[in-house]
Formats: structure tokens, C-alpha cells, sequence
């Protein structure tokens, strides 16, 4: 019995709303402008459902192509790195330059004439030195000098062939240099060495110097014309005037002969000077020979000391 009434009363209910009029506003909101019949045509209850964010809607995805090559978006590879060529001169003498020659930029002309100037000057060859004897100058060390030139006279009777310019021997120098030949030099520096030297002793520090008055000379004895021609013009002799001593005290033959200690020197060294000599000759010999020793050595004759 119930159930029949409940149905009834649906059914009721149903006709009622099937025959009722739309209320006059909707309670669905109002399209928006511009939606077009598409809100008009929607579904009422889609309407009902919330819009998907944007979030979680689906990316397009950019599809690549067959034809679009995939190396495209990965870098290029670099270049090889270039490789220096080396610069080979060509020239028609075998001389072989090299590479880094061809850097160097050329020498400008005025360059080129002042290098070759001082080229020029820098291998002109040196000035021959005076030949000096196996040995030293006169194949012995102790005398000091050098060769001279030949010396050529138009007298027969004067000339020095193979002469030698004197400076020092064993250590004594000569005030001036002497000329003489060899024969005359090695004989006058042993009598230094052996009996000058040894005679002045520590006397005013030692021998020092000797003062030489003559060597070469073309000139006739004692120059008086007349006489036979001097010793002195073949570079046999040689005339000593004084000995200095290292304290610049002067031992004299004009003024200090047979005066004290210093006349006793000048003896010992004159009687000494027999025998390397071939003729000695000093004061008392002539006027000539009071203010010096002639010392000579003639050939072809015994020794003459007056």
C-alpha cells in the first residue's frame, strides 16, 4: 500500500516539474563575448568541471625531420692547425743561407760602404815587427834591441851589413840606444855583466844606466882627416862616457877619473875590458879618449890597450 503511494507521488512530483516554466534568470553564469555558440552549444554538465592549468597541460613537441641533419646543432670542428711552410732561398752559389734570413732587413747603402771600410781596416794585416835572432837579439836573451836595416856607405872602408840597435844588455839599459854588430854587442854585454856591474856593487843603490858617447859612425880615426878610417865605421866600437847609478849619481870618466873610490872603479872596469876587447883606450891613451872608453873589437890583429 505504501509503495504505491510513493510511486504515485513521484510521479506527480515529475508531471509538475515537466510542465513548470524556466525561471526567468539561469543560475549558470553567462557566456563570455566572443564565446560564439560553442558555450550555447556545450554541454551544461562539462560546465561543471574546472579547467585544466596550464601546468599540466601537454608541451608541443618540435618534431625534427629526416632532412634536418643532426650535426647541425653541435659546434664545428676547428681547422687543422697551419702548418709553417719553410722559406728555401734560391741561389746560384752552393752556399746555403738560412731560413730566418729572409727576416733580417737589408743593410742600407751608407752601411754597406762603412762596413766595408772597417772591414777593411780590421784585416790589414799588422806591421811586421823587428826580426828578432833565435834566442834573442843576437842569439843571446840578456841583450835587449832590435835587427836595423843594412847600412850602406859610399866609402868601401864603412857599412853595417847585419847590424843591431842596442838598448839594454843584462839588464843595464844604454843612454842612447848603440848600433854595433853582433860580435861587438855579445862582447860588451858580458863585460857589463861580468865586470861593470860586479865593480859598482850597492854603490848608490847599483848600476843603473851607462851613458854611450859613440857607436856607428863613418868617420876616419879621432875624426882628423887623414887617418885611417875609425873602427866605428864598420859597428865594431862602442864609447862609454859615464855610469848612473840607480840613486842618479853620475860616475865620469872626465871628471871622476883616478878620484877616489869612483877613479878605482873606472880602472877596474877599463883594465877588464883587455880581452873581450881587441882595443881599449881611455884617458892617458891620447886627448882624444880623456872623457870616454873606446872599446872595439878589429878584426885581423891582436888586442891593443893603452
Amino acid at each position: 500500500m505504501k509503495a504505491r503511494l510513493g510511486t504515485g507521488l513521484g510521479l506527480c512530483l515529475l508531471a509538475s516539474f515537466a510542465n513548470a516554466s524556466p525561471p526567468e534568470e539561469s543560475i549558470w553564469p553567462k557566456p563570455r563575448p566572443g564565446a560564439g555558440s560553442a558555450v550555447a552549444d556545450a554541454d551544461p554538465l562539462a560546465l561543471l568541471h574546472p579547467k585544466v592549468r596550464p601546468s599540466r597541460m601537454v608541451k608541443p613537441v618540435a618534431v625534427v625531420t629526416a632532412t634536418a641533419p643532426v650535426a647541425a646543432v653541435r659546434p664545428m670542428p676547428r681547422p687543422a692547425a697551419e702548418v709553417r711552410t719553410p722559406v728555401v732561398l734560391v741561389s746560384a752559389t752552393p752556399a746555403v743561407l738560412p731560413i730566418l734570413a729572409t727576416v733580417v732587413p737589408p743593410e742600407r747603402p751608407e752601411n754597406l760602404m762603412r762596413l766595408t771600410t772597417v772591414s777593411a781596416v780590421l784585416q790589414r794585416p799588422p806591421e811586421p815587427e823587428a826580426p828578432v835572432l833565435e834566442g834573442g837579439l843576437c842569439g843571446d836573451p840578456a841583450i835587449k834591441g832590435e835587427l836595423i836595416a843594412p847600412i850602406v856607405s859610399t866609402n868601401n872602408a864603412c857599412g853595417l851589413e847585419d847590424g843591431v840597435k842596442i838598448t839594454s844588455v843584462a839588464g843595464i839599459r844604454l843612454s842612447p840606444a848603440a848600433e854595433v854588430d853582433c860580435q861587438t854587442a855579445r862582447a860588451f854585454r858580458g863585460w857589463v855583466e861580468d865586470t861593470v856591474v860586479p865593480s859598482v856593487g850597492r854603490l848608490g843603490g847599483g848600476l843603473e844606466k851607462l851613458q854611450i858617447a859613440g857607436s856607428y859612425a863613418c868617420r876616419p880615426r879621432n875624426n882628423q882627416r887623414g887617418n885611417k878610417m875609425s873602427e866605428h865605421g864598420k859597428g865594431h866600437a862602442i864609447d862609454v862616457a859615464a855610469l848612473i847609478l840607480d840613486n842618479g849619481a853620475v860616475i865620469s870618466v872626465l871628471k871622476d877619473w883616478g878620484r877616489g873610490r869612483q877613479g878605482k872603479i873606472l880602472k877596474a872596469i877599463r883594465r877588464a875590458a883587455c880581452g873581450p876587447f881587441t882595443t881599449v883606450l881611455g884617458p892617458g891613451s891620447d886627448s882624444f879618449h880623456r872623457d870616454h872608453l873606446h872599446l872595439d873589437t878589429a878584426r885581423g890583429r891582436g888586442p891593443y890597450c893603452k
